[in-house]
Parts: structure tokens; sequence; C-alpha cells
């Protein structure tokens, strides 16, 4: 097997670098607390951010960045068919880009501890760059971000993945990123902040809470599990007798390699394309000051059910291009949760996906997670719980993944959602409602390449990993 190769680099958590508990201290030690403050302030006295005259939307006086704005939904998708909410609106592409290079015969991956203001723990794992299309096109009047080059088309690179995915639907109208992987050869200066990690190690951080950022998350759900150099170099029994495959690795790999699934590719996009004929969603822009259920004050946009809120913060930042300034963010203190369902079907883990209607998809449905809810604590005491909300919990079933993870720290304020990956019984026989399918994990990076997973599905799937 190519030593060099990106699933070769998933199975190595050894480093040339620095060991993984130099890396910890490292990473400590660039939370220097007094250089990143982040404090809240009144949405109404933010610098260089205003509603216009009648409260019709939140906006920079640039005109650039992203704005705040109200929406009308009216659907036919779900039991809530009409309501009212507040929006993101950031209609350019930012870049979110990973640099690989192969040092002494071992895959690395260039990463950044970031600091966003809405970051869990301040600092979070970033890519290599992360940059909106106003930050790099420097309406800040900051500097560039390093190693920008490598993904504009400055510099000479081999382009591994280059990908438009989208952001959360329910809170972004029609956002998308640019997710790259671009692999160099020539050597790179490490400036402070950041690091060389293999894919091994990025993976056993993703099962701890709140390390790698959402951005990270996304590049690394796009990366191949296995090239296909790899698969034609080698028999299925050398395959499946890797020595570093974890009990359930084997199966996740399994599940990657197999061309036995229930459903056809021809199967699926026929399914995929009955959703956005059979659903509706009708989307019109409403004034924020008369978005029905919500208020604003001097603090912030608030509504009288709790959804969310979107609030204002000062931030000091000495590490980041520029060093002050202030932006509203979406808050909710209520942890979510995203769950695939699993099940070994003629001896292959398939995951149940969901077609998922919300109001910022840019084409009525993206594929989700079998569940999919806010405030999942709350959820439980409901009678009326989401399709296949109880099979997450049932004792019974096996939790193969499990952890908290953040959403992006540069538009929401400390949210973050529990996700996981369980497996129920083969015996198990579910009634799948008519947006329900199921995919192996082939299939759904087949179906991920063209932008139809959501980025709360890719947050999970960026955490399968071969090996414990």
């Amino acid at each position: 097997m190519d030593s060099t190769s990106i699933f070769a680099s998933s199975l190595k958590r050894e480093n040339h670098f620095q060991s993984f508990e130099e890396f910890k201290t490292w990473f400590v030690g660039c939370n220097r607390s007094d250089e990143f403050k982040v404090e809240q302030v009144p949405i109404k006295q933010m610098e260089c951010w205003s509603f216009d005259e009648y409260e019709t939307k939140l906006s920079h006086v640039s005109g650039h960045f992203f704005s705040i704005e109200g929406i009308h939904v009216k659907t036919n998708f779900g039991t809530v068919l009409e309501w009212e909410q507040p929006i993101i609106n950031q209609p350019e592409i930012g870049i979110l880009g990973i640099i690989t290079k192969v040092f002494d015969g071992t895959r690395y991956f260039l990463m950044q501890a970031k600091m966003e203001p809405g970051n869990i723990g301040v600092l979070q794992l970033s890519p290599t760059v992360q940059a909106t299309k106003s930050n790099f096109s420097r309406v800040h009047k900051g500097k560039l971000p390093p190693y920008l080059e490598f993904f504009t088309g400055e510099k000479s690179v081999k382009t591994l993945v280059d990908q438009l995915q989208t952001e959360q639907g329910g809170r972004f109208y029609q956002k998308r990123n640019r997710n790259m992987l671009v692999e160099i050869e020539e050597d790179v200066e490490l400036l402070d902040g950041f690091c060389w990690m293999t894919l091994g190690e990025l993976k056993s951080l993703l099962r701890q809470d709140n390390i790698l950022n959402m951005d990270t998350r996304s590049v690394l759900s796009t990366i191949p599990l296995v090239e296909d150099e790899v698969l034609n170099s080698l028999t299925l029994e050398q395959m499946i007798d890797i020595k570093e495959f974890s009990t359930n690795g084997k199966e996740f790999f399994k599940s990657f390699i197999t061309s036995s699934s229930l459903n056809s590719i021809e199967d699926i996009i026929s399914w995929y394309n009955r959703q956005k004929v059979y659903f509706e969603i009708c989307i019109h822009k409403v004034p924020l000051c008369k978005l029905k259920g919500w208020n604003i004050n001097d603090n912030e946009i608030y509504s009288s059910n709790s959804y969310f809120s979107v609030i204002g913060v000062k931030v000091t930042a000495g590490t980041r291009e520029v060093k002050h300034w202030m932006q509203p963010l979406l808050k909710d203190d209520n942890i979510g949760l995203l769950a695939f369902v699993v099940q070994k079907i003629n001896g292959v883990l398939h995951f149940l996906i969901q077609a998922k209607v919300e109001p910022g998809n840019r084409d009525i449905i993206e594929l989700s997670p079998t569940v999919s809810c806010s405030n999942y604590n709350k959820v439980k005491l409901q009678p009326d719980k989401p399709y296949f909300f109880d099979e997450v919990f049932d004792s019974k079933n096996i939790i193969l993944y499990d952890s908290h993870q953040s959403e992006e720290g540069g538009r929401f304020y400390r949210i973050q959602n529990r996700n996981m990956i369980v497996e129920i019984a083969t015996t198990a026989k579910l009634d799948l409602p008519i947006n329900y399918t199921w995919m192996t994990l082939r299939q759904m990076k087949e179906f991920m390449r063209y932008g139809m997973f959501n980025i709360e599905a890719r947050s999970i799937i960026s955490g399968i990993s071969f090996i414990d």
C-alpha cells in the first residue's frame, strides 16, 4: 500500500513534527487570553453595522460581508407549514482550503489554530485558509490570510478536491463555500498558529468535543476515504485484513468499498428527484421589524418562542488579519441533535438518509442525517418526536460515534450539536416515510461530490474513521 496516500495518513497517528501530547501543549499555548476577547454589546450600538431607516435588515456599512434579513416561509414539508424568521444573507462564495504535503513518506495536512468570536473555547482547529470573499478582497482593509495564494491560482498546486458545498439551510440563505484540498511539493514556512497533522490525528480529534471547527469538518468530509489507486492495488482480502482497522472501522470500510447495496445509484437519483417534485417551498422577504413572533430591542433580535436570537459582539483578536471589530452573531443556548441511524443490510452497513426541506436550500431539498433537530433534550419529553428519534436513544442499539461539535464561530455564538451514528439490529423493521432512503457510505461519498449533502450530514461523515 502506498504510504503517501490519504488512506495511509488516515491510519497513522504518529507525527514526524511533534507527538500528540506536544500538539496538545502547543494548541493550549496558542490560546492566549490577553489576545482574545469577545463581549456582547447592544445590537444597535455596533460600529459599522446598522439597521436601515425602517428596520428592514441589519447590514454592514460597506455593503459586503453579510446581512440579517427577514423571510416568510410556506411549505408542505414537515409539521410546521408556515413561519417567519431572520436569516443570514451572504451571497458570496468563500474559500475553505487545506494544504497537504508528503514528508518522509507520510502525508500531512496544514491546519490552523484559529480564533472565531463564536467558538466554544475561543480557539478551534481550522483549515489552512478559511476566508470569505470580503476577507480575501480586503474589504476590511486588513492583511490577506496566510497561504491564500495556493488556492487562488497564483501558485502551482495539484488539486485533489474542489467542491462547492452549502452551509446551514435553516440559518443561511443559499450560502456556499468552495471546499478545497491542494497538494504542494515546495517547502513553505510554517507560520505561528499553524501545524502539520496526519489525517489519523485529525480523525481522533473528531472524537473529542469542539476541537475541529465546522469548516475543517466540511473539508474533511469531501476528502476520499480511500483513493482509487489504493483500492486497485489491493485484493479484497488484503483490504479487509488491514491490521490497523478497528471492528467498527472494518464495517465502515466495507460500506465504502462495496458494490452491493439495497438501492442502485439510479434508484436513489429517481427517489431524489421525486422529493423535489413532491415537496414545495415558497420564500419571500419580510422586513425584520414585521416578522411575526420576533422582536427587536436595543440589545438583540429575539423570538417569543426562544428559537434563537441575533446578538451583537465586540471582538479583540491579536492573531487575526483585523485586530478589532464588531458584528452580529446567531445565538442558541440549546444543544441540537444530528444523528445517522445505520443498519447492516445483506451484511453491509447502510445509512438512513433524509431528504430535508429548509428555507435556505438552493434546490428545495438537501440530503440530511436521519434525525436533525434543535434542543433535543426538550424534544425527548414531547409525545410527537421526529422520525427515528427514539431509535437513536434506544439502549438496545449500538452507538458507533458520539461527540459534540460546534457550528461556525464566525456566524454562530457557541451553538453546538450532538453528532451521532447509531446502529440498529439487522432484524429491526423500519417503516420509511417517503423522504427517507438507505445508502452505503460509497454512495454517500459519490453524491457528496455534487453538493447534495448538507453541512449537518457532512459534519458527522467527517468523523468516520477506520481506526479507534
